[in-house]
């Protein structure tokens, strides 16, 4: 029986076939076909090519130690139409206890025959692990990409963030998939000057608090002082967000890799009380986006210099807000005045005219509240689907 599901299957009129897939050839393929799918759509951002590949390895992709995954293919006629990741969390799904199986890095023509018999295979796979419901899209972790796009397909996407054709919303509600989550975007027009209320109350809250900016300028320098414990914030920060999942040790090692390797550590700002410990925190980039398009991706052979040349830019027109966070129990404090007014001199100094935000819950008012007081609009709008399977 799983033999059957696994195997090289064809759905309905025999026309579409699914094949799962493992070897490096294969996943190279199923990386390829997103970049081919979007070759023509201006708003598209390739992610970094290495990355991709290396996420779907389970020697260096650390999520494979709480995670399974299988990939699939959709072929018609021998040409690739479509694909799809099915993942399942398992230390998410003991968090919520929940059963999903999550369906990731999905793609396909504008077919419903092939984006169902995508989510069939997913479902089915699921079904054969024990799992009862099928959620996505959504990554290994919530630090992955997540939410399909349903609102803001005229803006550029940043490389931190998915991109699909507004046709794809048509073919999750076909295949009886209904909202579990929104996300909202939103853009805004930085002034020259930080607000004079967000001055006074980051004064006032680092004085009773006795709160007080730590500027590191690189990961030794962050490692040395803090080790991993700015993860730890991260898990306080995010734990009732939605599909969280407590990272491991060899997830806080990679990230940190990953994320703080490439970053301009102006843009890091961390928040520590009398004892030194983080207690809150804000890392944002400069918006790379257009120097990952000119190169595809790849950072070889020219790719790198595009690529560092924006990382390192002195005039940043676009900048993408990656993390903000404060202690929980700290909330309500003051301490995300503390971290946007530190921001501001480097917003001036590099000339930044735009601010992206993340995604942001939309039930998430508090994250919400720190940017409502800037000129903005909500741009973007993203939403996880669920389903009984």
């Amino acid at each position: 029986m799983i033999s059957s599901l696994l195997g090289v299957r064809k759905i309905l009129d025999m026309s579409v076939e699914i094949k799962p897939i493992s070897t490096k050839r294969d996943i190279r393929r199923f990386v390829d076909f997103a970049n081919e799918l979007y070759k023509d759509c201006p708003n598209y951002c390739p992610p970094l090519y290495g990355d991709e590949v290396d996420t779907f390895d389970i020697k260096k992709n650390p999520a494979f130690d709480v995670a399974e995954c299988q990939l699939f293919l959709a072929i018609r006629d021998c040409k690739i139409v479509g694909r799809v990741a099915a993942l399942i969390n398992y230390r998410a799904n003991e968090h919520w206890g929940v059963k999903k199986v999550r369906f990731g890095w999905i793609d396909f023509i504008d077919d419903m025959e092939v984006s169902r018999a995508l989510l069939d295979a997913v479902a089915q796979w699921g079904k054969q692990k024990g799992m009862d419901t099928l959620n996505g899209p959504v990554g290994f972790t919530d630090l992955d990409h997540e939410g399909l796009l349903i609102e803001g397909f005229e803006y550029l996407a940043p490389l931190a963030s998915l991109y699909n054709y507004p046709y794809y919303e048509k073919h999750m509600e076909a295949y009886g998939l209904t909202k579990e989550n929104d996300w909202i975007e939103i853009q805004i027009q930085t002034p020259d000057e930080c607000p004079e209320r967000i001055a006074r109350v980051a004064q006032i809250a680092a004085k009773r608090g006795h709160y007080s900016v730590a500027k590191v300028h690189n990961v030794k320098e962050l490692l040395k002082r803090f080790g991993y414990s700015y993860f730890d914030v991260i898990d306080e920060c995010y734990q009732q967000l939605y599909n969280f999942q407590p990272l491991t040790d060899r997830q806080k090692e990679y990230y940190s890799k990953y994320y703080f390797s490439i970053l301009n550590f102006d843009f890091v700002t961390l928040v520590v009380n009398e004892k030194d410990e983080i207690v809150g925190f804000g890392i944002g980039m400069p918006d790379i986006s257009e120097a990952v398009k000119k190169c595809g991706g790849k950072l070889f052979p020219w790719g790198w210099y595009h690529i560092l040349k924006a990382l390192k830019a002195k005039q940043i027109e676009h900048f993408d807000l990656l993390l903000i966070g404060v202690r929980p129990d700290l909330q309500g404090s003051g301490i995300n005045a503390i971290i946007i007014a530190d921001q501001f001199p480097y917003f001036k100094k590099y000339g930044i005219k735009t601010v992206e935000t993340t995604s942001i819950m939309e039930t998430n008012t508090k994250n919400q509240a720190n940017w409502f007081m800037f000129p903005h609009k909500i741009h973007k709008r993203r939403r996880a689907y669920a389903k009984n399977i």
